[in-house]
């Protein structure tokens, strides 16, 4: 079983009634009977996306068999291909699924966000088990038909939201089921981001398609345009094209904006502390740098969430653009929120800078997963401490207040000195054994991942509202039962996508 709350749970009190999911994490069946790999033996997992992001997934893979390999951008995908020179190359994955279908077991999904939805859709209708990574879709008819198609074929999925398999991500649940700050009934959640180019006014001049790269596959489902580099006096603050290969997160049609980027890892454990479920609405209450093509540079939304079982209601803020750390209301002046400073990272000898994100390489200092208040104490003046940006949550309860770090990480009571003597309350949650084998061993028969789509797809589901409530002023009243807003038939039209002649979501 994924919890054990019969024993605990006059203990946790009736903060914990209700909060507990009675399958786990997941409310699928468990998978050993559906005839999966041995636990000894090694999946086949192929690869859509090979450059950028699915390059640390297939890293995160590689106590397994890497079989196939898909990118449209040839350039970027370069370092992989070379890597893995003798296995199957394409650009379309749906030839790779068709020609290598009967050799793969497992499917990592790693590229924009709009074409999320089509290529899991077509891995899991052949039975592979799929790892999306976040934010899972760009609409949410695409979430809810993703988690009607993994429970449909019975596969192993997880969206790739670390956070969710950190150690502080269960802390903070909990610390908030044992009532340790009370009723929570409002939550901020901040990030530095966009740090990509966002509320733009022109679109530059089309000019030629770099020869490495498939312009037509790459629009996949979306609406045909001329591709454009963004001509000799575009400058992006993080490099590359105008659209790609990372600044599409931007763009209304390709992306979901810093929401899509952040809110999955720095609101998971707002998402699973306080289950969250559906909101009654969603506004959003400022913004700089509108456009019409573009997310804004800038912008707060809140939600509000309704009561749910013997939790208030809750008010939730979401800051991205951020210079620094939100002023909130209630929280000591110079009291540190989110992630902490740090010392640089470091790494085994042998081990290269490219292998793998920082986040997955070893590190010293005040970054991890457990606030440790001698460590804090010890390094909290150091002269190396490199400040980080400002990505974090605050919970804040009738008795007192939490704060996590982007991933879940370094979840302590604010202000900090409560920490001193502070003892976590027992374990209830169960541990991971990391996000990437966390999907293994479910593809392999074992129980479902964290994050798999019975609990990414509702996760994604709110959070995607938001990034509709952007193209409006004033508040979205949301009826989560018929799939719609209720006082605005314009934003509905959002809740979809729209797809090209010759695509479809199978």
């Amino acid at each position: 079983m994924a919890y054990d709350c019969t024993r605990r749970h006059f203990f946790f009190g009736p903060l914990l009634a209700g909060a507990i999911p009675i399958a786990g994490f997941g409310s699928v069946p468990s998978l050993r009977a559906l005839g999966y790999k041995s636990p000894n033996e090694k999946l086949n997992i192929a690869s859509i996306g090979a450059g950028g992001k699915a390059a640390s997934d297939i890293d995160g893979c590689t106590s397994e068999n890497i079989v196939a390999l898909c990118d449209v951008d040839q350039e970027r995908a370069a370092r992989k291909f070379t890597e893995y020179d003798k296995v199957p190359k394409y650009r379309d994955f749906r030839k790779m699924l068709d020609e290598q279908g009967s050799s793969i077991d497992a499917v990592i999904v790693a590229i924009p966000d709009f074409m999320h939805a089509t290529a899991a859709t077509w891995a899991m209708e052949r039975g592979k088990h799929v790892y999306v990574q976040k934010p899972l879709t760009r609409t949410v008819w695409e979430a809810r038909q993703l988690m009607e198609a993994a429970n449909k074929y019975k596969v192993a999925t997880q969206m790739g939201n670390q956070g969710y398999s950190n150690e502080g991500t269960r802390q903070a649940a909990e610390m908030i089921w044992a009532g340790e700050i009370g009723s929570v009934t409002e939550v901020h959640a901040w990030t530095d981001r966009p740090i990509w180019p966002q509320g733009l006014a022109e679109i530059p001049a089309p000019d030629r398609v770099p020869d490495t790269l498939d312009w037509d596959l790459w629009l996949g489902i979306a609406e045909q345009r001329p591709y454009t580099s963004g001509g000799p006096d575009y400058k992006s603050p993080i490099g590359g094209h105008f659209y790609q290969p990372e600044n599409w997160r931007g763009f209304y049609d390709f992306g979901c904006g810093a929401l899509g980027d952040m809110a999955c890892h720095i609101l998971g454990a707002a998402n699973l502390a306080l289950r969250l479920g559906a909101p009654a609405s969603v506004e959003c209450i400022h913004k700089e740098g509108a456009s019409n093509f573009m997310f804004p540079a800038k912008s707060v939304i809140r939600y509000d969430f309704p009561a749910r079982g013997s939790m208030p209601a809750v008010k939730l803020f979401w800051h991205d653009g951020l210079k620094e750390t939100p002023k909130i209301p209630g929280v000591p002046e110079g009291e540190l929120l989110g992630d902490l400073p740090r010392k640089p990272f470091g790494r085994p000898a042998g081990q290269t800078a490219s292998q793998g994100p920082p986040w997955q390489r070893p590190f010293t200092g005040m970054i991890g997963n457990v606030f440790n208040w001698e460590t804090f104490e010890k390094d909290k003046n150091g002269s190396d401490l490199v400040v980080p940006p400002p990505d974090g949550s605050l919970f804040i309860g009738d008795k007192g207040m939490i704060s996590t770090g982007t991933y879940g990480e370094q979840t302590r009571l604010i202000p900090v000195e409560k920490m001193a003597d502070y003892k976590f309350p027992q374990p209830l949650l169960t541990r991971s054994p990391g996000h990437y084998r966390d999907w293994i061993r479910a593809c392999k028969g074992g129980d479902p991942a964290c994050s798999n789509f019975n609990v990414a797809a509702p996760f994604v589901e709110w959070m995607l509202l938001g990034v509709i409530a952007l193209r409006f002023d004033g508040k979205l009243e949301w009826d989560a039962s018929k799939m719609r807003f209720t006082n605005n038939a314009e934003a509905n039209k959002y809740l979809k996508p729209t797809f090209r002649k010759g695509w479809t979501l199978t």
